[in-house]
């Protein structure tokens, strides 16, 4: 097996259990539940913290362009 094929086989199985996963959790109430609760989660830490951390760098490039 070359290593292309061997790459594209990889993708196909990663790919067909990211959808037999995606299918299982969005026909079963309790883990869709969970899962939309776990984006919610993870949008509302992530963005703020990605917001803050870009005005941190911005005022540290502006405190260095004075000086």
């Amino acid at each position: 097996m070359t290593s292309d094929s061997a790459r594209t086989a990889s993708t196909v199985i990663l790919v067909s259990a990211g959808l037999a996963a995606a299918y299982v959790v969005l026909t079963t109430p309790p883990l869709r539940r969970l899962a939309f609760m776990g984006v919610r989660w993870w949008l509302g830490a992530s963005v703020p913290a990605y917001l803050l951390s870009q005005v941190g760098h911005a005022w540290a490039e502006a405190g260095n362009a004075r000086q």
